[in-house]
C-alpha cells in the first residue's frame, strides 16, 4: 500500500490537513462520477495535494488559515451528490482507515460505524459552510437550552434528510448488508427520558429544514436514565451502554473548553467589583453533533458538555501513598455531573449533584455564546446589541440559572453596571413552562445554593429586592393584605425576610386589644400555609421535568414542622407555649418566577395550558405584565415521525395528494379529507397498517416471548409512568374487561368484545415507588391473561420493555388506538398524540393538552372523549374531602377482583389504598381514577363499536392524519423565530 504523509497546521480554532498520497482507497470517484465525497483531488501529475478542512463549527478564530482548494471548491463538494459506487468506496475507506474494529471481518457493528462515518462526512461539509456563512453575516442566533435532546438513532434520519436513502441501500447491499440491519446497530443516544428532549429534538430538526440560524446546547450524559429491565418484579433499572463502543457522529472540541466554578466565596475587590474566588473547579468540555435539516443544505449544531478536571487535579501523591481514591477524588467529582440525567434527589448529595448539573449547562454555553458574540463583533464590540445578535430560549425550568450568570458574565467580566445587565439579560431570554401545577414548579434551596453558588446567590436577592419595589409600586402601601399576599406569591425568595431597605413600610396596624406577639403569629400563618402545600405536594407530584420533582426535597422537614405545630394542645398556658419548638420553613428559591421576571417571553406548549399558565400558575404575573405571555403548541417534525418511520402510508399519501411537498408543509395533508370515503384509498390505508403490526408482532415476540395476533386492535399507551397519566385507569379498565370476559361463554364473549392487543411502555423514575408499583401490577396482569386459554387472543395485555425513540418508530406507525388519558388540567400539551395522530391512529382521551386541539383539528366524530373537564377538577377533589363521593360499583367490582388474588400473591393495599379515602398523603385518589371509570369505559364500548365497522373505522384513521397538520413542529418553530426569537431563515447560496 502506498506510503501517506499527513502535515497537520493549526491556527486558532481552525485546522486543515494536507493529505499527500497515491493511495487509491481515498479516491471516492466512480465511473461516472469523478467528484469526491471527502477529499477535493488535484491532478497528481503535478504534484498537488488534496486538502480536507475540518473547521470548528463554533469557535474559529480571527486569525484564519486560507485553504485555496477548499475555498474555490466548496460549492462543488455541496452540492455533489454522490452515487451507490462513490458510498460504497467511501464506507471501505473508513472500515479500514477510521474503524474501532477488528480488520478481518466486516460484520454488522463495523459496518455501521463505517456508514455512520461516511455519513458524517458529508454532513461536515454543509455544516461547516452553515457556520461559515453565519459568521460571515453575523445574523442574529437562537440558542436553545435543554437538559434533554431525546434524538433517537441517527443514521436512517441522516441520509433520509440528506435524500440519499437509496444510494446508501444499493452501497450497503454492494458490500453485503441490508441498511435496515445496519441502522438497528445503533443504540439511542442516551441523552433524555420524554417528552420534554424530544420536543427539543424536533425543535432542532425543524430549525434545520426550515434554515433558521440556532444552537442547541445539552450535557452529554454518559449513562444517560436508565436502561429498563422487566422482570418478575417489575422494573430493574441498569445503566445505559450508548457510549460503550462510542459515538461516530460526535466531534470533540478540545480547543473549546470553560472553567466552571463551584462553591469558594465573594469578596469585593479594590476595582468596586465583586470577585468569586476559590472553591472547586473543573472544565467543560464541547461535543458537537450535526443536525441535518431536509433537503437543504443547513446543518446545524448541538453541543453537548462534558465535564472534567485537570490532571493536575491528580495527587499523585496520594496515590503513590497507596491513598488511589483520595488521588482521583477531583476527577471523579467532576465527570460524575455528566453520569446520569436526573440522578436521584433524595440525599443532598443529589441535590447538589443536579444543582451542578444545571448550572455547568448555563454556564458553558452563555460563556461559549458571549465568546461568539465577541468574535463576531470583531474589535468594537456594543453590549447594548447583544438581545439583537442572541436568543436564549430555557426548556422548561432546568436553564434558569442563565438568568444570574448572564448577569454575573456581564457585570463582573465584562465590567457593564447593572442597569445595563439586566436590560440586556431580560431581552435576551425567554422561558418555556411544561407544567400546570404551582407545586411541581422547580425550587431550590437558598442555603445549598449559596453554598455552591454564593455569587449568583447575590444576584438573584438583587433581582428580587428589583421585584418587591416593582410590586410596591404597582399595588402601593395602603392595603397592607393585598401587598403582603402579592409578595408572598411573586418573590423569587420563599420563606426569606423582606430586605432592610423596606421593613419599614411593613408595619402592620394593631387589630386587637390581644397581645399576640408578632413572632408567633407570623410562624402560625406560614406553618397553616406551609401544612396546605405539604399536602397538595405529597398528593401529587409532576414530573414534565422528566424527573421526581425537585419540591419534594423539602416535604419531610415540613411534615415535621407540621406534626409540631399540631402537638400542643391549643389551651396550654404561655409556658408550655414558650418550649414548642417549631421549625421555620425552608428557605427557597422559586426557579419558575425567576424565569418569568428574568425573561422577556414566557409561553405554555398547548392553548389550555397557556390559559391555566395565565389564570392560576402566574396570574399575578400576567396582570403585571401581560404582553410577556404568549401559546406555542408543541409540535413534532413529520420527517422523522411519519415520512421516515412509516414509509408504507407515506407512499400512499403521496400517490393521493399527488405531491410529497406535504413533508415540508403539512398543509397539504388537508387534501385527504376529499379522498377519506374512497374505497381504494381505504384498501391502501389498511394494507399499509398492517403490515406494520405484522413489524410489532416480531418485536413483542423479540421482547416480551408473547406471540400476539395481527388482526386484533393494537390499543397502546406510551408515556412516563406516573399517577397523573393514568396508565391506572387503563389497566384498571383492561382488568374489567377480562372479568366480564371471564363471566361469559366463548360465543359471548366474541361477540360482546373486540379482539385486542393493550400495549404499555414507559419508564418509572427509579425513586417513584408508586409508579413501580403500577408497572408490577401491568405485568401481572399481562402474565395472567395473556396464560388464560379461554381468552386466547381476544385479549393480550403486552409491557414493552426500555421504551425509547426507536420503539416509539415501529409501535406509533401501528396502532390503531391510542390513549391519552391524563387527569384534564395536568398534562401541559403532550406530543406523542401528535405523532399517533399523524399516523393515521385514532384517539382516546381527556379534554387536557393538546388533545383539546387534536379533536379540534380532527373531529369530534372522530376523537373518543370522556371524563371530567379541567374546570371541574378543583370541585371534584374538593367533593371527595367532604366525603360525598360516591364510588362506582363497577370500580369497587375491579378492586375487589385484584384483592382476590387472581394477578398473583404480591400484596397491591397500597397501590389500591390511593383510590381510597377522602384525605391523606397518597389517599384520597387525587388523580380522579375513580371519578373517571364509568365514563373511561363506557367510552371503550363505544371504541368496539366502531371498530367492527372497518370502513368507518379506516375513515376515522384517514381524518386522524388529514387533521394532524398543525402539530408540525415547523409551524411551532415558525411562532417561536417571528414571535419570541425575532430571527429570520438564512439560507446557504
Amino acid at each position: 500500500m502506498a506510503a501517506s504523509q499527513f502535515a497537520a497546521t493549526r491556527g486558532g480554532a481552525e485546522t486543515v490537513w494536507q493529505c499527500k498520497s497515491q493511495s487509491k482507497l481515498i479516491d471516492f470517484s466512480s465511473r461516472k462520477n469523478k467528484s469526491k465525497l471527502l477529499f477535493t483531488r488535484r491532478n497528481l501529475n503535478q504534484r498537488r495535494s488534496f486538502s480536507f478542512s475540518v473547521k470548528n463549527a463554533s469557535n474559529e478564530s480571527s486569525q484564519k488559515l486560507k485553504d485555496p482548494i477548499v475555498e474555490q471548491d466548496s460549492s462543488i463538494l455541496s452540492s455533489f451528490i454522490p452515487d451507490a459506487a462513490s458510498i460504497a468506496s467511501s464506507i471501505k475507506y473508513h472500515a479500514e482507515f477510521t474503524a474501532s474494529f477488528s480488520p478481518e471481518r466486516f460484520e454488522l457493528p463495523k459496518a455501521f460505524f463505517a456508514t455512520a462515518q461516511s455519513v458524517r462526512d458529508a454532513l461536515i461539509i454543509n455544516w461547516n459552510a452553515t457556520y461559515a456563512y453565519y459568521e460571515k453575516l453575523n445574523a442574529k442566533q437562537a440558542y436553545y437550552l435543554s437538559m434533554e435532546f431525546l434524538q433517537g438513532r441517527a443514521l436512517l434520519n441522516a441520509i433520509g434528510n440528506l435524500e440519499l436513502d437509496g444510494a446508501y441501500a444499493e452501497a450497503l447491499s454492494k458490500l453485503g448488508h441490508k441498511l435496515e440491519n445496519v441502522a438497528c446497530q445503533e443504540p439511542d443516544a442516551a441523552l433524555g427520558n420524554g417528552g420534554l428532549g424530544r420536543l427539543a429534538s424536533c425543535f432542532l430538526d425543524s430549525l434545520a429544514t426550515l434554515n433558521y440560524p440556532a444552537w442547541g446546547y445539552g450535557l452529554r450524559y454518559k449513562y444517560g436514565l436508565f436502561k429498563q429491565r422487566i422482570t418478575k418484579d417489575g422494573q430493574e433499572e441498569v445503566a445505559e451502554d450508548w457510549l460503550e463502543l462510542g459515538n461516530p457522529w460526535e466531534i470533540v472540541r478540545n480547543d473549546v473548553s470553560y472553567p466552571i466554578k463551584f462553591y469558594g466565596k465573594v469578596v469585593s475587590g479594590s476595582d468596586g467589583k465583586r470577585h468569586w474566588i476559590g472553591g472547586e473547579d473543573i472544565d467543560a468540555v464541547a461535543y458537537d453533533v450535526p443536525i441535518p435539516g431536509y433537503k437543504t443544505k443547513t446543518t446545524i449544531n448541538l453541543r453537548l458538555w462534558s465535564t472534567k478536571a485537570s490532571s493536575q487535579d491528580f495527587d499523585l501523591y496520594a496515590f503513590n501513598s497507596g491513598e488511589h481514591t483520595k488521588a482521583s477524588e477531583a476527577l471523579a467529582n467532576a465527570e460524575k455531573i455528566c453520569y446520569v440525567l436526573y440522578p436521584g434527589d433524595e440525599s443532598v448529595e443529589g441535590k447538589t449533584l443536579r444543582l451542578k448539573q444545571q448550572y455547568t449547562l448555563c454556564s458553558a454555553s452563555l460563556q461559549d455564546i458571549v465568546e461568539r458574540f465577541e468574535r463576531r463583533s470583531g474589535p468594537n464590540i456594543k453590549w447594548e446589541e447583544f438581545p439583537e445578535k442572541v436568543a436564549v430560549q430555557m426548556n422548561d425550568t432546568h436553564p434558569t440559572l442563565c438568568i444570574p450568570e448572564l448577569m454575573r458574565i456581564l457585570i463582573d467580566l465584562k465590567g457593564l453596571s447593572w442597569k445595563e445587565a439586566w436590560n440586556i439579560t431580560q431581552r435576551t431570554v425567554a422561558y418555556t413552562n411544561h407544567t400546570v401545577l404551582p407545586e411541581a414548579l422547580e425550587k431550590w434551596s437558598l442555603e445549598l445554593m449559596q453554598k455552591l453558588l454564593p455569587r449568583h446567590v447575590e444576584i438573584i436577592e438583587m433581582i428580587d429586592e428589583e421585584l418587591i419595589n416593582t410590586i410596591i409600586l404597582e399595588y402601593g402601601t395602603a392595603d397592607y393584605d393585598l401587598l403582603e399576599k402579592k409578595l408572598k406569591e411573586m418573590r423569587i425568595l420563599e420563606n426569606v425576610d423582606l430586605p432592610a431597605t423596606f421593613a419599614d413600610l411593613f408595619v402592620k396596624p394593631k387589630e386587637s386589644s390581644v397581645v399576640v406577639p408578632s413572632e408567633e403569629l407570623e410562624d402560625s400563618k406560614e406553618e397553616e400555609e406551609e401544612d396546605e402545600s405539604v399536602d397538595e405536594e405529597n398528593e401529587s407530584v409532576d414530573e414534565e421535568d422528566e424527573s421526581v420533582d425537585e419540591e419534594d426535597e423539602s416535604v419531610d422537614e415540613e411534615d415535621e414542622s407540621v406534626d409540631e405545630e399540631n402537638g400542643p394542645d391549643k389551651k396550654c398556658d404561655e409556658e408550655k407555649k414558650k418550649k414548642v419548638v417549631v421549625e421555620p420553613p425552608p428557605k427557597l428559591v422559586r426557579m419558575a418566577n425567576l424565569c418569568v421576571v428574568g425573561g422577556h417571553a414566557v409561553n405554555g406548549v398547548a392553548e389550555i395550558h397557556s390559559e391555566i399558565v395565565k389564570d392560576e400558575v402566574f396570574n399575578s404575573f400576567f396582570k403585571l405584565w401581560p404582553k410577556k405571555f404568549q401559546n406555542k403548541t408543541n409540535g413534532v417534525t413529520p420527517r422523522r415521525w411519519i415520512r421516515f418511520c412509516n414509509p408504507d402510508l407515506s407512499k400512499i399519501i403521496t400517490k393521493w395528494i399527488g405531491t410529497e411537498d406535504w413533508v415540508l408543509n403539512t398543509e397539504n395533508l388537508a387534501e385527504l379529507r376529499k379522498f377519506a370515503d374512497n374505497n381504494d384509498l381505504q384498501t391502501q390505508w389498511r394494507e399499509a397498517k398492517r403490515s406494520n403490526k405484522l413489524k410489532v408482532v416480531s418485536l413483542i415476540k423479540e421482547r416480551t416471548g408473547y406471540s400476539v395476533s395481527p388482526d386484533a386492535m393494537f390499543d397502546i399507551q406510551v408515556k412516563r409512568i406516573h399517577e397523573y397519566k393514568r396508565q391506572l385507569l387503563n389497566i384498571f379498565g383492561i382488568v374489567y374487561r377480562y372479568k366480564k370476559m371471564k363471566e361469559m361463554s366463548a360465543s359471548g364473549r366474541k361477540a360482546k368484545f373486540v379482539p385486542r392487543v393493550c400495549m404499555f411502555g414507559g419508564k418509572a423514575f427509579s425513586t417513584y415507588v408508586q409508579a413501580k408499583r403500577i408497572v408490577k401490577f401491568i405485568t401481572d396482569v399481562a402474565a395472567t391473561i395473556n396464560r388464560d386459554p379461554g381468552i386466547g387472543d381476544l385479549l393480550k395485555v403486552v409491557f414493552v420493555p426500555d421504551y425509547n425513540v426507536s420503539v416509539a418508530e415501529l409501535l406509533i406507525p401501528a396502532s390503531e388506538l391510542s390513549q391519552h388519558i391524563s387527569t384534564a388540567g395536568m398534562e401541559a400539551s403532550g406530543t406523542s398524540n401528535m405523532k399517533f395522530a399523524m399516523n393515521g391512529c385514532v384517539l382516546i382521551g381527556t379534554l387536557d393538552g393538546a388533545n383539546v386541539e387534536i379533536r379540534e383539528e380532527v373531529g369530534a366524530d372522530n376523537f373518543f372523549l370522556f371524563g371530567a373537564k379541567a374546570h371541574e377538577i378543583a370541585g371534584l377533589r374538593k367533593e371527595r374531602a367532604e366525603g360525598k363521593f360516591v364510588p362506582d360499583p363497577r370500580f369497587e367490582e375491579v378492586k375487589e377482583f385484584i384483592r382476590s388474588g387472581v394477578f398473583g400473591s404480591f400484596n397491591y393495599d397500597e397501590l389500591i389504598g390511593s383510590l381510597e379515602g377522602n384525605e391523606g398523603f397518597g389517599r384520597a385518589d387525587y388523580f380522579l381514577v375513580g371519578k373517571d371509570f364509568p365514563s373511561y369505559i363506557e367510552c371503550q364500548e363505544k371504541v368496539d363499536e366502531a371498530y367492527r365497522d372497518q370502513k368507518r373505522w379506516t375513515r376515522m384513521s384517514i381524518l386522524n392524519t388529514a387533521g394532524s397538520y398543525k402539530f408540525s413542529s415547523d409551524r411551532t418553530i415558525h411562532e417561536y423565530a417571528e414571535d419570541i426569537w425575532n430571527i429570520n431563515p438564512v439560507e446557504l447560496p
